[in-house]
């Protein structure tokens, strides 16, 4: 599991941290977690729905932690990432605002579909799309003439 999830569960958590060492952290805690479940799931959809949802659930416990006020964001250079143009377009998603940035990385880079992340978010998945439409005008608006609709 660790290495299928892994590198989802990363980025995932760096989509809401932007910070690698605490998402580092997030998601050694979320093998942990899955390690003490010991229940079986459903199907591999299920088991992604709920590792989803406890890194999610582990990110937003990490930004109510008092200390996280007196943190610095995260840097370029600290990305994990090779691609220059690749990097570029990952700042400018992490620059973002945190409900877009989920929406953004749940739908381009997990694939999933509005209705899927409404239900992963606890969100309608009309407002999931409008958040979606926002995040698209913001990327296009920071990249220049980046993103197209597919």
């Amino acid at each position: 599991m660790v290495q299928m999830y892994s590198d989802m569960v990363l980025r995932l958590a760096l989509t809401y941290l932007r910070n690698i060492s605490d998402a580092q952290d997030i998601c050694q805690d979320v093998f942990l977690k899955i390690y003490k479940y010991r229940k079986e799931f459903a199907d591999s959809e299920h088991e992604k729905a709920w590792i989803i949802r406890v890194t999610i659930n582990g990110c937003k416990d990490e930004l109510r932690r008092p200390w996280r006020k007196r943190n610095t964001p995260l840097h370029e250079t600290s990305l994990p990432i090779q691609d220059v143009k690749n990097k570029e377009v990952v700042s400018h998603v992490l620059n973002l605002p945190e409900k877009y940035r989920v929406i953004i990385y749940l739908f381009y880079f997990e694939s999933y579909s509005t209705y899927e992340i409404a239900k992963l978010l606890n969100r309608r998945e009309n407002t999931v799309r409008t958040q979606l439409k926002r995040a698209r005008e913001l990327l296009k608006h920071e990249i220049k003439g980046g993103i197209e609709d597919e």
